[in-house]
């Protein structure tokens, strides 16, 4: 029987703190589905299936990661993935509060679904999808924060 995790995010965009979470994620679950959450209500830049596209091809040599877009309540998609942990990523003792208050009320959906924190890599650590989009706004450099296909894709949508 396969291990299947489920990491979710709106992941607008996709930054290289994520893609380290799935590869190492990768060593512990069989397979990890990367579930983007449509989210309007942090007004996403990119459109939920741009975001999809992106994450698929950024993944597209990791075996066991797959993409999906979800819009429900995250323990009643994790059981119909037949998930067994939700994956979160901790990158400071400020994400520490919301996330415990995320994954007890989890538990009490669906004691059967375990929540596991992982913490980025050091590099990583102050990486967020929205100082990404601030810095890349202004034409700052995000190279080598973001895959290079994300790189391209910012510079373009933020071009219009």
């Amino acid at each position: 029987m396969n291990k299947i995790a489920i990491y979710p995010g709106t992941f607008d965009p996709i930054t290289n703190g994520h893609v380290d979470l799935i590869k190492r994620s990768l060593k512990i679950f069989d397979e990890v589905i990367i579930a983007v959450a449509k989210s309007q209500r942090k007004s996403p830049l990119f459109t939920v299936e741009e975001r999809v596209e992106l994450i698929r091809d950024v993944v597209k040599d990791l075996k066991g990661a797959r993409v999906e877009a979800f819009d429900s309540l995250l323990v009643e998609y994790t059981k119909s993935r037949d998930g067994v942990a939700i994956i979160r990523g901790l990158r400071a003792v400020s994400d520490f509060e919301y996330e415990l208050q995320m994954a007890l009320m989890n538990r009490r959906l669906d004691a059967e679904i375990e929540t596991v924190f992982m913490m980025p890599s050091e590099e990583y650590t102050f990486l967020s999808s929205t100082i990404i989009k601030e810095v890349a706004s202004f034409g700052g450099n995000i190279k080598g924060l973001v895959p290079e296909v994300v790189e391209k894709a910012l510079k373009e949508k933020l071009r219009r």
